[in-house]
């Protein structure tokens, strides 16, 4: 449940022996590749590699292939499969012309099938109109115009009924248009067409006049029906053609996507006359299977050290996390990974995340319901928030036992609540009572997580030797002592009666550690022994950290306030149902029950996102803030992509 060690190993070698070597780091599929210059201070010596990959075009052609074809592969093991290169290239290419051959002829048949669809709409649209329209083009005293239009102006031509040219011979209509012709003189054939342009009238222009209507669409689906056979049978010969070299199609696919990953390891690489430099992270637990592979190379040498050992880099976050904690490295990845350096925040955000949103969320009913759409979402469309929303349902039905919710109805559980020996439910929202101990509860979860959150940034600063963060910074030692004593103080003071804000108490706990966190940059400096700790102006410095000391208080106060969303959007919930069942209260019979559905779903879809969000926001600004930094680089080791 932490980030996983990892290490750097570095490895020289002879450059005829660096295929072997990214070869080798590529099979393992843990070595993440890094700059190999960036690790030298002095690289005048040194050059890249910029050799052009010579797998990428042949291994697009045949990508773009498979795409024509409407295949897709999977990447299999291809370490027994040893083709030179102009073997696959050789292959490809005339797989490829193969194919190609058979599908141009195909998408040019395609063309004229739709090309012939197209007609027979438009032809289609004028079945019924008695005219050779062969012999009506030929007419050289009339013209005429094919088109629809709107019904709503088709009753205007009433208006043009003393003009003889203006007549529209209706042949088909659909919902908003009729279909036709309209025929005038050449001499007059300008002036009505101003008049059908200003009715809308939309031209459409009919490409084949052959016959009459009838018999030309018979003749369109007559080609159509030679055309599809055409097609069906090159169809065949695609088909036929593929089952033959599919197999070895995809032995050649995922050795090119093989060769074109491992390739792309040299612009890592530096080298220096014949002599070559390739270094990158691997995780600690496979450090010795590492050197049994790198052995079995001859002419190679490599160092594997301890990623402290890279003071100049940062060494890249590999997340290792417990099945049930794993969901939740979606909000951890979401905010940014942890550096090598920090603590991994996955279980403390699955912990409180589920436990928060299930208070705010807390119906049993609705909780199922929850658990079961979460599940759908990640069975069906493996949406990573299903896998979380999963657990949160659970919590959200464990609530809703405690407060007694069951789709809104209040006295569900009353029998179990019985056998156990209550004599009603243990916790009843909308009393009075109960809700004041709900808000002083929500303020007193702020309370400790805000101190939880102080003493994981304390253990990460530690961690880092960053002594200021850790010790004196305003969510370090001095910032926990701060926070605690005032809240135990103002406790035991104002609610028990007990007087412990003494002068003592004030300097001692409130008073000192307060200035740690005013000064704590000075203090920081100090232990760690930096002898450039002075400021450039002292009295630029007090006034800086004036205001911002102030404002760490103010962050202290707003960040436990935040909390009181959670005891809000309990009562939220009970309120909005409530509503529900005095709506459908309303009603009687189906319209009871139908609001009550609607109603449910309703509510469970609005707060579900909702409390998703705000308790998110809580994991994000009230807690994290106070100990993450999230910079981490993420762990990429090279692996070949599957499709």
């Amino acid at each position: 449940m932490a980030v996983s060690k990892v290490k750097i190993a570095s490895i020289i070698g002879v450059t005829n022996k660096l295929d072997d070597v990214i070869r080798l780091c590529g099979q393992t599929q843990y070595f993440h590749p890094d700059d190999a210059l960036s690790f030298y201070s002095d690289t005048r010596k040194f050059t890249t590699f910029t050799d052009e990959n010579p797998y990428s075009d042949t291994l697009q052609e045949l990508k773009n292939l498979l795409s024509r074809i409407g295949k897709d592969f999977d990447v299999t093991d291809t370490r027994n499969l040893d083709l030179p290169h102009y073997e696959l290239k050789n292959y490809v290419d005339r797989f490829s012309e193969q194919m190609d051959d058979l599908l141009n002829q195909k998408e040019d048949l395609e063309e004229i099938q739709e090309n012939y669809v197209k007609q027979t709409v438009e032809i289609g649209h004028f079945v019924g109109l008695n005219l050779d329209l062969k012999k009506l083009a030929e007419c050289q005293y009339i013209k005429f115009r094919f088109g629809r239009i709107p019904k709503e102006c088709y009753e205007k031509l009433s208006k043009y009924e003393d003009n003889p040219y203006v007549l529209f011979f209706q042949c088909t209509s659909d919902a908003t248009h009729f279909w036709g012709v309209y025929i005038a003189p050449v001499e007059y054939i300008q002036q009505v067409d101003t008049i059908f342009s200003g009715l809308y009238f939309e031209r459409l222009r009919v490409k084949a006049l052959e016959s009459t209507p009838e018999k030309m669409l018979q003749e369109l689906q007559d080609k159509i029906t030679e055309i599809r056979k055409q097609i069906a049978g090159l169809q065949k010969q695609i088909d036929d053609n593929w089952a033959r070299e599919a197999e070895k199609c995809q032995q050649v696919f995922s050795k090119l996507e093989e060769l074109d990953t491992y390739f792309n390891i040299r612009k890592y690489v530096a080298k220096h006359d014949n002599s070559f430099i390739l270094t990158g992270w691997i995780p600690e637990e496979n450090e010795d299977d590492f050197r049994e592979r790198l052995s079995k190379i001859e002419g190679v040498d490599y160092a594997i050290e301890n990623a402290s050992e890279a003071l100049r880099h940062t060494p890249p976050t590999r997340l290792v996390n417990k099945k049930i904690f794993k969901p939740f490295e979606f909000f951890v990845d979401m905010f940014g990974l942890p550096n090598y350096h920090e603590i991994d925040p996955t279980p403390f955000v699955a912990i409180t995340y589920v436990l928060i949103f299930g208070a705010m969320f807390g119906d049993f009913g609705h909780g199922i319901v929850l658990s079961i759409v979460g599940y759908l979402m990640w069975r069906l469309k493996k949406m990573p928030i299903g896998r979380i929303l999963i657990p949160c349902g659970i919590s959200s039905a464990l609530f809703g036992l405690v407060f007694g919710d069951f789709f809104g109805f209040e006295n569900t559980f009353n029998p179990i609540y019985q056998a156990m020996g209550f004599a009603e439910k243990p916790i009843s929202v909308m009393e009075p009572a109960t809700t004041n101990y709900i808000i002083y509860t929500s303020v007193g979860v702020g309370c400790v997580m805000v101190i939880i959150a102080m003493m994981l940034n304390i253990i990460s600063g530690l961690k880092q030797k960053k002594y200021a963060k850790a010790i004196f910074g305003p969510n370090g030692i001095a910032g926990l002592v701060f926070y605690g004593s005032l809240l135990i103080g103002l406790v035991l003071q104002m609610f028990m009666g007990i007087p412990v804000m003494n002068v003592p108490y004030i300097i001692f706990l409130i008073i000192i550690p307060l200035l740690c966190i005013w000064f704590n940059e000075i203090l920081g400096k100090l232990v760690s022994r930096d002898p450039d700790w002075k400021p450039e102006k002292w009295g630029d410095y007090i006034i800086q950290g004036f205001f911002e000391t102030f404002e760490t208080i103010l962050s202290y106060a707003t960040n436990t306030m935040s909390f009181l969303r959670v005891g809000a959007y309990v009562l939220v919930h009970a309120g909005m149902m409530l509503v529900v069942f005095t709506l459908a209260e309303m009603s009687s019979g189906i319209g009871y029950v139908l609001v009550l559905v609607v109603g449910n779903a309703f509510v469970m879809g609005l707060e579900a996102l909702l409390v998703a969000i705000q308790v998110l926001r809580l994991e994000y600004y009230e807690m994290f803030s106070r100990f993450y930094d999230g910079d981490g680089i993420p762990f990429h080791p090279v692996t070949v992509e599957k499709h």
